[in-house]
């Protein structure tokens, strides 16, 4: 029985979607923009890498060919073989919103509903009953930021009076979540995810996607770092996901990096969730090589998005999309006849682009395999054209409302 792996690179976008006007992201392209500042030499950072993007795997299996289809243009300064030797396409999102739960629930065949609600005031940001409340159900001596921020520079700003006062670090984005930074060892981090159960609970009835935990160490002397304890109290998904069909037709699951929290650990099998693209990426590759016939391993790489597209980092997160791609033929051996491997996005994160924040794009699709046809799937109308392509291929019935290629 066929076997698939399902990667998501997290906000490897690749080109503005019709609407990313309304969202502010007109013009943006997370590939297009890195590889040609790589062919230009604004992706260049000694001791880590230097010329133009160099991603010979992702482009045989039909990468340029995809962000070609999306935007008239080929990824600049990248090997483009005539005839790519993957399905390539690209997706279009229909739920509101530039978020991972929205993406990734599209993804697996539950295209998001509803509007999201959001924290839009820059400063003062959380309603003040709502903040009454964290206080209140935290036992809390009060808290800080309470503004739109990014995460690493809220907590270089704050960590030092966070730790003097116990307050924990409250923010947000543009993005449907409440952010909660403490201190591992000062505030605890156990305490910090009971604070964002909490806080989960209150912020329901404002349909709030996240409340996310970002513990972090360190002393003003050597600096605060962010751990990988980071945890996601996501709300779950509104209908069936394929996750969900798999579980329910006895079938093995495996999830790697933060499919769980995302998917509010609703039927995510056996989770595993080490810290770093190389670590997610290795024990992914652990999990599938031992994982059933019939299984389903559902992979998060999430540093493209939170420690180079946030941060806007080029040359960090071009390094990362190679190193991705000098692994990826670990995974083509692994391959068996009959096995599905699909790559794809969640979103956009342009690291050209002002500001922090995620940017509303179309996904890339790349599907390979043993036995897989090569050749172009085109537009798909929906993410949930990748959970109903997996749905067939592992004989699980039609999942969701996408359409097989």
């Amino acid at each position: 029985m066929a076997r698939a792996i399902l990667i998501v690179l997290d906000s490897v976008g690749c080109g503005g979607a019709e609407d990313a006007a309304a969202y502010g992201d007109e013009g943006s392209d997370t590939l297009g923009h890195i590889a040609e500042a790589c062919a230009e030499g604004r992706g260049d950072r000694d001791g880590l890498r230097s010329g133009p993007l160099h991603i010979p795997n992702l482009a045989r299996l039909g990468l340029s060919h995809a962000c070609e289809a999306s935007t008239g243009r080929p990824l600049a300064g990248v090997t483009r073989p005539e005839i790519p030797q993957g399905r390539y396409g690209y997706g279009v999102e229909v739920s509101q919103g530039k978020d991972t739960p929205s993406g990734h629930w599209e993804i697996a065949g539950c295209p998001v509903p509803f509007k999201w609600g959001y924290f839009t005031a820059l400063e003062n940001t959380f309603p003040p009953d709502l903040v009454t409340a964290i206080i209140r159900e935290g036992a809390l001596p009060g808290i800080l930021g309470n503004k739109h921020a990014s995460g690493t520079a809220v907590i270089d700003e704050l960590a030092e009076e966070h730790i003097r006062t116990g307050k924990p670090i409250c923010y947000t984005s543009v993005d449907s979540v409440l952010q909660i930074a403490a201190h591992e060892e000062h505030f605890g981090l156990e305490r910090l995810y009971a604070l964002c159960k909490k806080v989960r609970i209150l912020v329901d009835p404002l349909r709030i996607g996240r409340v996310i935990a970002r513990p972090f160490v360190g002393t003003t002397e050597t600096g605060f770092t962010r751990t990988g304890n980071r945890k996601d109290f996501a709300i779950p998904p509104p209908d069936e996901t394929i996750l969900d069909r798999m579980v329910a037709n006895g079938r093995p699951v495996v999830t790697v990096g933060k499919i769980g929290d995302i998917f509010a650990h609703r039927n995510t099998g056996e989770e595993i969730k080490p810290f770093g693209n190389a670590a997610m990426f290795a024990a992914a590759l652990e999990a599938f090589e031992r994982l059933p016939d019939g299984g389903f391993c559902f992979v998060n790489l999430v540093d493209f998005d939170t420690e180079y597209g946030h941060r806007r980092d080029i040359p960090g997160y071009a390094a990362a999309l190679e190193a991705f791609d000098r692994d990826l033929p670990k995974l083509e051996a692994l391959l068996k006849p009959g096995d599905l491997a699909v790559i794809t996005a969640d979103h956009g994160n342009d690291p050209s682009w002002p500001g922090s924040d995620h940017t509303r794009e179309h996904v890339p699709i790349l599907a390979f395999g043993l036995g897989v046809a090569a050749g172009p799937i085109g537009r798909r109308e929906s993410f949930s054209d990748i959970a109903a392509t997996l749905g067939d291929w592992l004989k699980l019935g039609a999942v969701g409302p996408g359409r097989t290629w």
